[in-house]
């Protein structure tokens, strides 16, 4: 597991672009026939992917978070963007198709990960926070998350956003995560940006093309930063930075977020003319 040590607002506006890269971008996801792990101490939050070939992939606890098995004091949540494939979670399973999201509570003891056909696999995306209660493994199709229609073709912001795990749907200790559409013809989200004093928040970036790539913005309103990212690339983002982004083509994000709570609209608005 790799252990990501992020860099605070003063130090932040001095970094070079390969600086910011190397702190808050996360690259090395979803290597096939791999469980890959990056622990940062932003709230202790772990990124992770499962793609799984052949063989089932086993989530297994490691060193960093000194536990008998992953979820001993932890809970996880799981989306596949990838083909059908299935997660099993101590002997139960549960198939998962794409932009399907299945929460693991804290306390189960084995998960593992299957693709259903090698020549379409699964790509499972990892997002886990410690937890200190036990919520139920619960399953939720893109059908049956909360669907909030936001922004405007005119301001090239039409969105949808997609909440899974939140505490209107499937409950958690302090998870909360979904997904956003941005709407053909729009490629902005989230602007003008906000933070989170409270919690950080973590998007990473999927369904693009080969040659699309987000700009996605951070840092303070008056120190911004961006980072060029790629298809199937996370950002993390700390609860001092904006989050904010703009594509050269379609794309959707995964958000996620843990911290003091689960308040969806717990944000801090920046005002436009603040950023610079």
């Amino acid at each position: 597991m790799e252990v990501r040590h992020l860099a605070d607002p003063i130090r932040f506006p001095s970094m070079t672009t390969a600086e910011i890269r190397a702190a808050f971008l996360v690259e090395t996801l979803f290597a096939p026939d791999e469980v890959v792990l990056l622990y940062a101490e932003t709230d202790r939050a772990i990124v992770g992917s499962a793609v799984p070939g052949d063989k089932p992939l086993r989530l297994e606890a490691s060193k960093e978070i000194a536990a008998q098995y992953f979820c001993e004091r932890r809970e996880l949540g799981v989306l596949n963007i990838g083909g059908k494939g299935s997660v099993t979670v101590d002997g139960v399973g549960y198939k998962l198709e794409n932009k399907d999201i299945l929460y693991v509570g804290q306390g189960a003891r084995e998960v593992v990960f299957e693709s259903a056909q090698l020549e379409s696999p699964a790509a499972f995306y990892l997002l886990s926070f410690p937890a200190h209660r036990a919520f139920p493994t619960t399953k939720a199709s893109l059908a049956d998350a909360a669907a909030v229609h936001v922004g405007q073709p005119t301001a090239c912001n039409e969105r949808t956003i997609y909440k899974y795990i939140h505490p209107g749907g499937i409950r958690s200790c302090q998870l909360v995560m979904g997904i956003t559409v941005v709407a053909p013809g729009s490629n902005w989200n989230t602007m003008p940006p906000h933070t989170h004093e409270r919690r950080c928040e973590i998007y990473l970036y999927f369904d693009m093309a080969e040659e699309t790539r987000v700009f996605h913005l951070m840092g303070t309103a008056e120190e911004t930063r961006h980072i060029v990212v790629a298809n199937r690339q996370a950002v993390i983002s700390p609860s001092w930075s904006i989050h904010s982004g703009v594509g050269t083509g379609p794309y959707a994000f995964c958000w996620g977020m843990g911290g003091e709570n689960q308040a969806f609209d717990d944000m801090d608005a920046i005002d436009i003319h603040r950023i610079r």
